[in-house]
């Protein structure tokens, strides 16, 4: 395991082995062209091996751009990426959304899930041989039969249902869809407590709701069992607590690195989230 404390990294090693300006089409943003996956790889990998396409999902109450960071300093090291656009509707039909992705772009793969979007990449990369590596990041990583809501309440801490806004309203079929915000003024405390007050207050205007379904939803798969598997535990998050962080990531026997920040990690330390996925990428691709 590696641990990091604050913004200073300190490696610890230990028993338990974790700009989207470009063409939108269909589900996802793909950085470049559209076949520009295809091509960054080809080009990147021009010497030696191809570097994996990156694939990223991110989680409820965010976007895309949660990810610009990271993706900036994976483009920067040669890695062709695509920021996925989850619906936030229900772990199978996410699922089902994510992987015409993943059948869009072709060769190796590294797919990473932030929060909810671990119960998504957990069911969309199974069975998958082009994904060679799968990367938590403050993420589940449900078995089959669990949803995010139980994980959540398997053990104290997560203080996010005090900070829900419940928003219901009927569909066009009659049946009725609850959708949840984080109140914008518990936002920055909430989910990116770390990350500067200007710039969560941005992110929580631009936060997108996930379906309360979707969190109550069970798992039917569970891609982490015969893909190798990373995990970034971050131990002052308020929504999923550090200690069902670390319960899925042993259970999963995934390489986990801890590090001392919010939910939003992948805002507040886009360095540290890019070198764990890169990590995986060397690890897995040849």
């Amino acid at each position: 395991m590696v641990s990091i404390k604050g913004g200073r990294k300190r490696l610890v090693t230990g028993a338990v082995a974790t700009a989207t300006a470009g063409l939108a089409l269909g589900a996802f943003a793909l950085t470049g062209t559209a076949n520009g996956a295809t091509e960054s790889a080809g080009a990147a990998g021009a010497g030696k091996h191809a570097k994996p396409t990156v694939i990223l999902e991110h989680g409820a109450f965010a976007d895309g751009s949660s990810w610009n960071g990271v993706i900036a300093k994976l483009r920067a090291d040669g890695y062709p990426v695509v920021a996925a656009a989850n619906p936030l509707r229900g772990p199978a039909s996410d699922a089902a959304a994510l992987r015409t992705v993943l059948d869009h772009v072709k060769g190796p793969k590294i797919v990473v899930g932030h929060s909810y979007g671990g119960n998504v990449i957990s069911a969309a990369a199974t069975d998958d041989p082009e994904v060679k590596a799968l990367v938590y990041v403050a993420a589940f990583l449900p078995a089959p039969g669990e949803s995010a809501l139980e994980l959540t309440n398997k053990y104290p801490g997560s203080t996010l249902p005090g900070t829900l806004d419940p928003v219901t309203y009927q569909q066009a079929d009659g049946s009725t869809v609850t959708d949840l915000y984080i109140r914008q003024d518990e936002f920055h405390h909430q989910f990116a407590a770390d990350v500067p007050a200007k710039q969560a207050a941005l992110m929580a205007a631009e936060q997108r709701p996930i379906a309360q379904a979707a969190l109550e939803e069970k798992a039917t798969t569970a891609a982490w069992k015969t893909i190798p598997s990373w995990d970034i535990v971050t131990t002052e998050d308020l929504n999923i607590p550090p200690a069902v962080q670390r319960f899925m990531a042993k259970r999963a026997h995934a390489h986990t690195t801890e590090v001392a920040a919010s939910h939003s990690v992948a805002v507040s330390h886009p360095r540290l989230v890019a070198d764990v996925i890169e990590r995986a990428a060397r690890a897995t691709v040849r």
